[in-house]
């Protein structure tokens, strides 16, 4: 470990010791993940409560991993069913809608942290996610939550290299996103379109792609992979089109300029909507 990561990763366990008590917002996903190792040893196990949300915008797969990692960890886990699709502001999946998901997400967060008798809500947001559009970042501030691996200047390649030294599995774990991020702004996020999206993506990911997006253009299904993968996926070209044709899109189409995250508010970022 090089000096400047080891004083970040210093700074992140006096940030999180000064706390006392936390409860984690808690995904399974990398950031989360190592944040919780790192609260769970510096506060230890009874100072801890990782919180997770059930929602249709998450895959089960990715909730079944949260709960084995939180059970792994000998941490305690609380989980509770997301109220997000309840929200007609976030089911308009206009531009924040994030800020719509993340307003409900800590409110309830907050609420169990009271119960609970614990002060601190932390959550998982880095250094890097500052340089995108995440207006869920605004709830966040809103709701009190703290943000300790932006406060200790950490990126997602510090975090995943602490995460390797720490033994997680998720230390090379595929970048998530909530499926609804799939979803082009002004296009209602509903059931239908989530479990569509999160049945393709899983068809494509037992193929041995890890990496992948399947964004719902409409009647089309667009494939996102990283580069390394493009030839993996014409080899199975065939076998993919048909099975995202019987989960209901009209068209399947490859994307060649590969995975990018976020790419969805590639229009906004353009036309410079909601950004400073």
């Amino acid at each position: 470990m090089n000096d400047g990561l080891n004083r970040r990763y210093e700074k992140l366990k006096e940030i999180i010791t000064s706390l006392g008590k936390v409860v984690v917002a808690f995904s399974g996903g990398v950031d989360s993940t190592f944040l919780l190792k790192v609260c769970m040893d510096s506060l230890g196990s009874v100072n801890v409560i990782a919180v997770n949300a059930v929602s249709p915008t998450y895959p089960e797969r990715e909730r079944n991993e949260a709960a084995e990692l939180a059970r792994s960890a000998a941490g305690r886990l609380i989980t509770f069913a997301a109220a997000e699709m309840e929200n007609p502001d976030f089911v308009a999946n206009g531009p924040d809608r994030c800020y719509h998901c993340k307003t409900e997400l800590f409110r309830t967060i907050r609420e169990i942290a009271r119960k609970e008798g614990f002060a601190h809500v932390l959550e998982g947001s880095n250094a890097d996610d500052l340089s995108d559009y995440r207006p869920g970042q605004r709830a966040c501030t809103e709701a009190g939550a703290i943000s300790p691996l932006v406060d200790a200047g950490l990126s997602k390649e510090d975090i995943r290299a602490l995460s390797k030294e720490l033994g997680l599995p998720t230390h090379n774990k595929p970048a998530q996103a909530c499926l609804a991020s799939r979803i082009p702004y002004g296009m209602p996020v509903t059931i239908d379109r989530l479990r569509r999206i999160e049945l393709s993506e899983a068809f494509i990911r037992d193929l041995g792609i890890a990496q992948v997006r399947v964004r719902h253009d409409g009647s089309t299904a667009r494939i996102e992979v990283e580069e390394k993968d493009l030839s993996a996926i014409l080899a199975y070209r065939d076998a993919i089109a048909e099975k995202l044709t019987v989960l209901g899109f009209m068209y399947v189409s490859l994307d060649l300029q590969g995975y990018r995250a976020g790419s969805m508010n590639d229009e906004i970022v353009a036309e410079g909507d909601g950004l400073a």
